[in-house]
């Protein structure tokens, strides 16, 4: 629904600087259509680079109505507060919008494209997609991936939001550059905004998530040279049940282990530790195989998410990884996905 032409709003209240950005500093930085206007009524007027490291110069407003001065065609709600339900405080935003002839792309659980008093301001031609949505005709997993003849690279992580949507983004866009046919494929909603397909993993019945995910893979496998499957969750996080039916559905021949430098617990449960990596590395290429029953995925390097550390830190915690590991390591955003994806490549 989005084009590379279409001119873009994101909704970002408090986001900028708060937890709940992820969706819209996503789409900041990978997004393929020109983003007009920033809506942060915190940061309004500030820098968007100085705020995010995001080098583009975009405007940060304070509302709906002075965004509209920019002339976008689409608001895109950029935040993912907990549970995912929409603030009561953004209702008369979102009115405004679509009173002024914006479409709408709606990333949370909360559905919005049935409701009566958003619908009764829609404009002829515009449209609100709710993009967590269970697609239609899914079945159960059947490990049918194991038949493709594509390298499928599955990001997993030592914790939720720690960086595997990026690191799948930019090990994509080095598989181009050497000239690969290379397929990105979204699991959430903020890279299915991204690409424009996918699945939204965390709005599927539990008994067909492991299916939607294969179904996806099938839909590009035999088409491509490699497949770079966005990651979601942790094994490591009681909260967390989509990695397993990634693991499932996509068959991977190979992993990349993404971690925050320097974090050692589940984030908001200190009293669950994230043990050595070499530990991590070794449930997941033990998952993944399931005793035998897949073929073996090994997990071949570690992106390691650096973001608040100054660059001289940032390559110290690199090389700390990589003796701990004896992966190759590297921040995919500060310093490129090369190392990464060399390691894929080479391990056949």
């Amino acid at each position: 629904m989005l084009s590379s032409q279409t001119r873009v709003a994101i909704l970002l209240h408090g986001g900028l600087a708060g937890e709940y950005g992820k969706t819209g500093l996503g789409l900041l930085r990978y997004g393929p259509f020109p983003v007009v206007a920033v809506i942060d009524r915190e940061q309004a007027g500030r820098s968007l680079a100085q705020l995010t490291g995001i080098a583009k110069d975009i405007p940060i407003v304070a509302s709906v109505q002075e965004a509209l001065v920019y002339g976008p065609e689409v608001l895109v709600i950029g935040i993912a507060p907990s549970g995912g339900q929409l603030p009561p405080e953004w209702r008369e935003e979102l009115c405004q919008a679509l009173q002024a002839g914006l479409s709408l792309a709606n990333g949370l659980h909360t559905p919005l494209a049935e409701d009566a008093q958003l619908r009764q301001w829609l404009q002829p031609g515009a449209w609100i997609w709710d993009i967590r949505r269970e697609p239609p005709g899914l079945g159960v997993g059947r490990g049918l991936a194991r038949s493709l003849p594509c390298r499928r690279v599955l990001t997993v992580g030592t914790d939720m939001a720690v960086g595997k949507m990026s690191t799948s983004l930019e090990l994509h866009r080095a598989s181009l550059k050497r000239g690969l046919r290379s397929r990105f494929l979204a699991t959430g909603q903020t890279g299915i905004l991204i690409s424009g397909d996918g699945v939204p993993l965390d709005a599927v019945r539990v008994d067909y998530a492991s299916g939607a995910v294969e179904q996806l893979v099938l839909r590009y496998g035999f088409d491509h040279d490699i497949l770079h499957i966005e990651g979601q969750g942790s094994l490591l996080n009681p909260a967390s049940t989509a990695t397993l039916p990634l693991l499932r559905g996509s068959q991977p021949t190979h992993l990349i282990l993404v971690h925050r430098a320097g974090q050692t617990h589940i984030k908001g449960m200190n009293d669950v530790p994230i043990p050595p990596l070499p530990k991590v590395i070794e449930l997941y290429e033990q998952v993944a195989a399931a005793a035998g029953a897949f073929a073996p995925a090994p997990l071949v390097g570690v992106a390691l998410n650096t973001f608040g550390w100054e660059e001289e830190a940032a390559l110290a915690q690199i090389r700390q990884v990589e003796t701990e590991t004896g992966r190759p390591c590297t921040d995919v955003v500060r310093f490129g996905a090369d190392p990464l994806l060399d390691a894929i490549l080479s391990a056949g």
